[in-house]
């Protein structure tokens, strides 16, 4: 019988006292968890002591590293292209990777977008992207280097289970023990996902507001610094965006509408918030990939991008021009006085979202395609008493009553038009 070289409750205890893990101890606990040795209460204490006491750069770059030793690695090393990625920590309304990869990948650049799925309020690219009929998520690493070498240049795809398998199984064990919002444990399960993906370039969209993770912009900026760091020291090129998430980004809420709303924005128009974004991603990610003189904007004017588009969708099995599911019952909320929308809430918003079944509760839930918020006004816009707000849109009408519940509140109006921000963009954070 093996002997371990390490004990779980000595590891617990030198976090809860604030103590500085060794690496060997970091290296064994998560092999241990993976393995089976370390068990789930274990583990929750552990994070719980991290979310309590913190990690300084150097135990957050080697819990990532240990992370992403527990699996397998991509290498993107052989296509003819250079690549870049993208990471969004999250928001509600935010479809920016379905027009960002095409875009992008006009100027002969490999876009691996490897997307996960909505849990709770917020959404998820592939269930957004299954909204496309025929349209597969799984695809084996063969057809994923085709895609991206002699293809359209973009894919957007599920993660092999070989990535990070201690991150899968911490990432559920934080969503059931209140150590979500660790600064630690968030960077370094993003941040071992995309290295452990071959990722050389990264450009993170850390998102700020009620809809976000992190709730202020001091939060944000910490998240960002720790994942730009962990980024630095892995040898990846990483730069962040601090991005608006107080209100929802567009003008829907929900897989096949925000679908519609992306393929308006590759047709050249879309609302002007997902627009502003969508390039200052792209040309974040054009620099990186060596492409600084690249036009993103001519490419979404002039149909390039969205030619882009239907080649990826049907390189994976989708009909780019098959329309899209859409609600069988919908119903209106009504602004109850006259004035200025001054705010409206992301959390709140994307709660009812979640609640018209756009979402899930628990990963293996089914969501509804046709499920999701149409936003007919928007802060800054001024309306008047019985003017309707918001749509709402479901296949199963019990839901209504719920998802108004989440919006009580969630819409604010005013007698003066609100002060907003000049853009999305909020701030920007390089490596040191």
């Amino acid at each position: 019988m093996s002997t371990e070289p390490f004990d779980a409750v000595d590891v617990i205890a030198a976090k809860r006292d604030g103590s500085r893990l060794t690496e060997p101890q970091i290296d064994w606990v998560i092999d241990a968890y993976t393995r089976g040795v370390v068990a789930d209460e274990q583990m929750s204490a552990l994070a719980m002591a991290v979310f309590l006491n913190g990690m300084d750069r150097r135990e957050i770059a080697r819990w990532t590293r240990a992370m992403i030793a527990s699996g397998e690695r991509m290498d993107f090393s052989s296509l003819p292209r250079p690549t870049a990625d993208k990471h969004s920590t999250g928001g509600v309304g935010d479809k920016i990777t379905l027009p960002l990869a095409p875009l992008v990948a006009v100027f002969d650049v490999a876009v691996p977008q490897l997307s996960g799925r909505g849990l709770g309020h917020t959404g998820g690219t592939l269930d957004k992207m299954e909204s496309i009929r025929g349209w597969r998520a799984s695809l084996s690493t063969e057809e994923m280097m085709t895609q991206l070498g002699t293809g359209p240049g973009a894919v957007i795809c599920a993660a092999g289970a070989g990535l990070a398998p201690a991150d899968k199984k911490l990432y559920a064990l934080r969503d059931t023990t209140g150590t979500v919002e660790s600064i630690p444990l968030i960077a370094s399960s993003i941040m071992s996902k995309k290295i452990a993906e071959g990722t050389r370039s990264l450009v993170l969209d850390v998102k700020v507001g009620s809809g976000a993770f992190m709730k202020t912009r001091e939060r944000a900026e910490e998240l960002a610094r720790t994942m730009v760091d962990l980024g630095t020291d892995a040898g990846v090129d990483a730069v962040a965006l601090l991005t608006d998430m107080s209100a929802p980004l567009g003008r829907t809420v929900g897989n096949a509408l925000e679908v519609r709303e992306a393929v308006e924005v590759l047709a050249g128009g879309g609302p002007a918030d997902v627009v502003e974004l969508t390039l200052a991603l792209a040309r974040e990610m054009l620099r990186q990939a060596g492409r600084p003189d690249a036009d993103p904007e001519a490419a979404l004017a002039d149909g390039r991008a969205m030619d882009v588009w239907r080649r990826m969708v049907r390189a994976q099995g989708g009909d780019p021009d098959a329309p899209l599911p859409r609600s069988a019952h919908q119903d209106t909320v009504a602004a109850e006085t006259s004035g200025y929308v001054t705010a409206m809430d992301a959390l709140g918003i994307g709660v009812a979202s979640w609640r018209l079944g756009a979402g899930r509760a628990r990963k293996e839930d089914p969501v509804q395609a046709e499920a999701g918020i149409e936003l007919l006004a928007v802060p800054g816009d001024r309306v008047s008493a019985g003017q309707p707000l918001l749509r709402l849109h479901t296949q199963t009408p019990e839901r209504f009553g719920r998802a108004r519940e989440a919006l009580a509140g969630a819409i604010s109006i005013g007698p003066e038009a609100p002060d907003l921000p000049g853009s999305v963009v909020l701030g920007r954070v390089d490596p040191r």
